[in-house]
């Protein structure tokens, strides 16, 4: 197992059988960069209002306020059911329909949509030179578990019989799409289905439980993910699960045969914790996991590479995490 781990880190980190390799301190220009976003997302209001429907278009109105893409081509499409959007690089001969990352939305499973995540799926469509879709999944609190898995599994398949083989697709999500795009997998498995190349779990939510250690040590550094937001996401989608069911929480779910998987994590998550144990679940059930600990970034900083050096740089770790695995590679 590959772990990247941050060197001003003053956790305690778990053993994971393998040696360390340093990402750079977090620099002054990175930490005034997260501290405005912070400003700016408590300004919006987006995780501090108290209904939901109002945080959805407070987020809405948030990356409303953000730079549309450049340089990819986008065309809506009807994957199974699900609209999404098919993003490409546009790049003179890029072969369309050959290597993919299907990306599913963080966002607490009651918010996040095509135009809110179009930045970071367009990054990653041009870091990887390939295909992404984006998929619009049902939302919480009207469409409750397992619609949001049902949406995911079906442009999964929808991907495979496009004609896109399971060895150029990876699964990537951030937050709560992370913890979809590993579940998704995780049904793949039980089916003894076709498993993607690769999977990419973003800031994920692995434990809705809530016993990670860094739930109490990294709270006050940690504004807008803890105890009291996980438990409004599970009420929202699935009250009727309980925490700690493997189909909600990856965490308690078994990993044997799980394909090629990289983690990313803030340190001052309180999620950090909870993808530590992840990884060395993975590990200990043979899987081939890397794990990277950003220094001083807070949950889900990857969908913002227009405002975050941080952001971009772990994008573009993501796509080549894709690319190393994808069975066709990109032309160089």
């Amino acid at each position: 197992m590959a772990v990247v781990l941050a060197t001003s880190l003053s956790y305690a980190a778990p053993s994971l059988g393998a040696e360390a390799t340093d990402l750079p301190s977090q620099s002054k220009a990175s930490s005034d960069q997260i501290e405005k976003l912070i400003d700016a997302i408590r300004a919006n209001g987006a995780l501090t209002d108290k209904d939901l429907l109002r945080r959805r278009a407070d987020f809405e109105t948030l990356m409303a306020s953000t730079p549309d893409p450049t340089r990819v081509q986008i065309r809506r499409v009807d994957a199974n059911g699900v609209d999404a959007d098919l993003i490409w690089p546009a790049r003179l001969h890029h072969p369309i329909g050959r290597r993919v990352i299907l990306y599913l939305h963080g966002g607490g499973f009651y918010s996040g949509s095509l135009r809110t995540h179009r930045n970071i799926a367009a990054s990653l469509a041009k870091a990887a030179s390939c295909d992404v879709l984006l998929i619009d999944y049902r939302l919480a609190p009207d469409y409750r578990f397992p619609s949001q898995m049902d949406d995911a599994i079906a442009a999964y398949r929808w991907l495979l019989m496009s004609g896109y083989k399971a060895g150029n697709i990876a699964i990537a999500g951030e937050s709560v799409g992370a913890t979809l795009a590993i579940e998704v997998v995780l049904n793949q498995l039980r089916l003894h289905g076709a498993l993607p190349a690769a999977v990419i779990a973003m800031s994920p939510v692995t434990d809705f439980a809530a016993t990670g250690a860094s739930m109490t040590t990294n709270a006050a550094s940690d504004p807008f993910m803890g105890k009291d937001e996980l438990t409004v996401i599970h009420n929202a989608f699935a009250r009727d699960q309980s925490a700690t069911d493997p189909g909600i929480s990856p965490l308690y779910a078994n990993f044997s045969g799980f394909p090629p998987l990289l983690i990313q994590v803030g340190s001052r998550e309180t999620l950090l914790n909870d993808s530590m144990r992840l990884a060395e679940k993975v590990k200990q059930a043979g899987g081939d996991v890397s794990m990277e600990v950003w220094p001083g970034m807070i949950h889900q900083w990857q969908i913002f590479p227009f405002w975050l050096e941080d952001a971009r740089k772990s994008g573009g770790r993501a796509a080549e995490f894709a690319v190393a695995h994808f069975a066709d590679k990109p032309a160089q």
